[in-house]
């Protein structure tokens, strides 16, 4: 048994479910559900659909070229069943998958990082455009003032001094 991919978004197709579609040409079009078999009919193009796969992949909010997308080909070559072998396909499929997701989430990360500079320059920009609005114009004045009048009485104390 075979988990098939879906034509349009790409989603994984299980035994006994979603919909194949055979073309007259015999070319076969599995689908996952009844939502992208109606879309094909309506001859929408994946790429343009923003709830799929392969727009996710041509704007580039996905993984595109990476070596550990390419065990996730589809081989049409029969392998004689062999115990040890089964073992150490099960280990490695283990493996990929471990590090096909730790690069994803590392793309994301990367990808993710510039747009919180962006956000943060776009503050930075923001206060400083709008400082007037943050900083009122007497603030602190009172402070200064009084520091004033502490060293005018200070002075009078130290020239009172002399005086006597």
């Amino acid at each position: 048994m075979r988990i098939e991919k879906c034509y349009f978004c790409s989603g994984p197709v299980y035994p006994g479910h979603g919909v194949m579609f055979v073309r007259n040409d015999c070319k076969t079009f599995r689908f996952c559900k009844s939502k992208c078999h109606k879309n094909f009919k309506k001859k929408r193009n994946p790429r343009k659909t923003r709830w799929t796969k392969a727009f996710r992949k041509a704007s580039g909010k996905e993984l595109t070229v990476d070596n550990s997308l390419e065990f996730e080909k589809r081989r049409n070559i029969p392998v004689k069943y062999n115990r040890q072998l089964w073992d150490k396909t099960v280990e490695a499929m283990k493996r990929v998958q471990e590090i096909k997701q730790k690069r994803q989430a590392r793309f994301i990360m990367n990808r993710l990082k510039k747009g919180k500079e962006l956000e943060k320059e776009e503050a930075i920009n923001e206060v400083k455009k709008n400082i007037h609005l943050i900083k009122a114009p007497h603030a602190g004045k009172a402070k200064r003032m009084e520091d004033k009048m502490v060293q005018k009485l200070q002075e009078d104390v130290v020239m009172g001094d002399e005086d006597n």
